[in-house]
């Protein structure tokens, strides 16, 4: 479509009905934004809209542009293909973007977009997969990281051997790991050719180039066994290439690779003398780490974290165009807001609201700034913030949400059997509660570092439309609370968080908010896992689901793609090995679970490969305990197709109310 055909946001259509409950169907109207940026002169927002789409059973991404006003709403593609990333060129005549199929069978590719007319062109015609990019200050290139294909293309129907010759050998989206390195590149806009930045038996990624052109910071991880630890440093090399320099030398983690947690990109000071990145904690504390605000000098000879009292996970820091402050997110029980640093004397202001999240951000000239806010029954739009106030720029989902009365969600704390405060969420449905309490779901958070928060979940929100009360706590081990709170669960997984759990349904039956004879629990992941743990600890629940976890972490050891993380924590199996077989305790223990469970997972997982729901489904079918497996072919640990989503949230239901409710066969 062309760039300057405007299309007005949809109003609500009907303001005076009755709202209605919310469907599955409503699944394929919600729309997802993301890819935040603002344009140099601040006139202008360009953001990602996805929706799935139920009849070709993908995601349909598309650009949009919002004035800074809210005046004026422009879609920018209207493809089938997945289009993302979009960053302005330095003039803000033109957008670059990545565009992929919508299937997901090539590779993305970059394409520019002139905002004064005319259709999108392929720029790039990369043989690898693009992950990230940035303009030259000029607008005459382009830096980008890919991970290149070496040798020549598969063939499907006389597929050859697999040589495997790395430590990490498996990863998640990507099967088998080979050869394949992730490495910066340069692309001449005006003759559309690319060469290589960066090279060697290591990953490159997130360039970012200086205010005067001449340098290209980015993240490496280097070292005589790269795959043996996760310690990316920050490095700076000349725009022409070479090996670099170092200039971060903490053992965590700046960054992040891998892209379900997200990368960050490390950001040059206005005057280009500083860098500021995401710095991790202490490398031996694995996933249980505090991210910080990084700071250090281009020189490479100064490094420091000037937030680190916040004790708190603090992401995506940000210059402001002045040089005086860091912005970042801010992540604080429940809530994710806006902050900024101070850098005259590191004080700390917490920017936009509490019990909101804010998923992304940018900040232009006069300390304008645009994110992406959401809540519990309202999903990301992107909003303004001026005076700590958020003014709205989008209002995608607007006509859907006129129509639907959505659960809000209540802040709970309860003490755990220890005597130690435990925070979460409740959700209930908006019709009356029965005089016994409502029948009542406990989802369960994967990671294991994450939280329950104010965010827009449509699972929570059809379990409470289809009358369920939805219990979400937040156990030890999880973010929001500071480093102490999640290091309690290192190593000691159902041990320390089961008890907080039970603490949770004590909470909620108490209060008369949850039936006690019609309780199910469920989670994917980690949140899978910790049910297994659940259900092999307590016979209260009628019901469970669980999805993509692991409980024999003996079969997982070289079978997932956490090697480092499971050394670090559990040890080695051959020294180790009984703690190894301790946190396996719901598979070696099966007996103990009487629960009806329905396992499910994606036969392509390199996460938690299906072997290990497997495992559990067999066990629960040899004790005579109902159970089911339910397989998703092609599916990596997160479902990418939106039909097998709301399949997946249908089974959910049908297997709550079978069990819970005892409606059904």
């Amino acid at each position: 479509m062309a760039a300057a055909a405007a299309l007005l946001l949809a109003l609500p259509l009907t303001l005076n009905a009755a709202p209605r409950p919310l469907t599955l169907d409503d699944y394929y109207r919600v729309a997802t934004l993301s890819n935040l940026e603002l344009s140099l002169d601040g006139q202008w927002i360009a953001y990602t809209v996805s929706t799935p789409d139920k009849l070709s059973d993908t995601d349909n991404g598309d650009i949009w542009l919002a004035s800074y006003d809210g005046k004026q709403h422009l879609q920018l593609t209207n493809s089938t293909a997945l289009d993302s990333m979009p960053h302005f060129s330095p003039d803000g005549r033109v957008l670059a973007f990545l565009r992929e199929s919508a299937d997901g069978k090539t590779d993305p590719q970059l394409w520019l977009l002139d905002r004064q007319g005319g259709e999108a062109r392929q720029l790039s015609h990369f043989k690898g997969r693009i992950s990230s990019f940035a303009y030259s200050p000029d607008g005459k290139h382009i830096a980008f990281a890919a991970s290149a294909t070496l040798g020549p293309a598969a063939d499907a129907d006389k597929p050859v051997p697999i040589v495997i010759n790395r430590l990490q050998f498996k990863k998640d989206g990507y099967s088998y790991l080979r050869d394949e390195r992730s490495h910066l590149y340069l692309l001449d806009l005006q003759t559309g050719r690319s060469s290589a930045l960066t090279s060697g038996e290591y990953d490159e990624l997130q360039p970012a180039w200086s205010p005067d052109g001449q340098q290209i910071a980015f993240l490496s991880k280097r070292g005589a066994e790269p795959d043996a630890t996760n310690n990316w440093d920050v490095y700076v090399m000349a725009a022409a290439g070479g090996a670099g320099r170092q200039i971060t030398r903490n053992p965590g983690t700046e960054g992040d690779s891998d892209a379900e947690w997200g990368t960050r990109t490390p950001q040059f000071s206005p005057d280009g003398r500083q860098l500021t990145y995401e710095a991790g904690g202490k490398p031996e504390d694995a996933w249980y780490a505090v991210v910080k605000v990084g700071f250090a000098n281009v020189a490479g000879d100064l490094e420091s974290t000037p937030a680190a009292t916040l004790d708190r996970n603090c992401l995506e820091p940000k210059f402001s165009r002045d040089g005086r402050y860091l912005y970042f997110r801010l992540e604080d029980d429940r809530s994710i807001v806006l902050a900024r640093l101070r850098l005259a004397d590191n004080s700390v202001e917490r920017l936009s609201p509490a019990g909101h999240v804010v998923s992304e951000f940018d900040v232009g000239a006069d300390a304008r700034t645009v994110l992406l806010d959401g809540t519990v029954d309202k999903p990301f739009e992107a909003y303004a913030l001026e005076e700590g106030k958020l003014r709205a720029l989008s209002d995608h989902n607007a006509g859907w949400l006129s129509e639907v009365a959505l659960a809000k969600a209540m802040p709970i704390e309860f003490k755990s059997r220890d005597g130690l405060s435990i925070g979460g969420l409740l959700v209930t449905p908006t019709t009356p509660a029965p005089t016994g309490g409502w029948p009542t779901i406990v989802r369960l958070h994967g990671g294991p570092n994450a939280q329950h928060q104010y965010e827009f979940d449509f699972a929570w929100q059809f379990l409470a439309a289809s009358g369920y009360a939805v219990l979400a706590p937040n156990p030890r081990g999880n973010t929001g609370r500071g480093y102490a709170f999640q290091k309690r669960l290192f190593g000691k997984w159902g041990e320390v968080d089961v008890p907080d759990v039970l603490a949770a349904v004590d909470y909620a039956v108490a209060h008369k908010i949850a039936d006690p004879q019609q309780l199910g629990v469920g989670g994917w992941s980690y949140g899978s896992m910790l049910t297994n743990y659940v259900i092999a600890s307590d016979r209260r629940f009628r019901a469970a689901t669980s999805g993509a976890g692991i409980s024999n972490m003996l079969a997982g050891y070289g079978n997932d793609q956490y090697v480092r993380e499971w050394e670090l924590e559990l040890g080695l199996p051959w020294v180790d090995t009984q703690h190894w077989l301790k946190v396996s305790y719901p598979f070696l223990h099966a007996d103990r679970i009487s629960t009806p469970t329905l396992f499910m997972g994606g036969d392509a997982d390199s996460n938690v490969p299906l072997l290990a729901g497997q495992q559990m489904y067999q066990a629960l079918r040899r004790l005579h305990v109902p159970t089911e497996l339910v397989i998703y072919p092609g599916q990596y640990h997160g479902l990418d197709r939106p039909n097998l989503q709301v399949d997946r949230l249908a089974r959910y239901l049908q297997w709550y109310d079978r069990y819970v409710r005892g409606r059904g066969p």
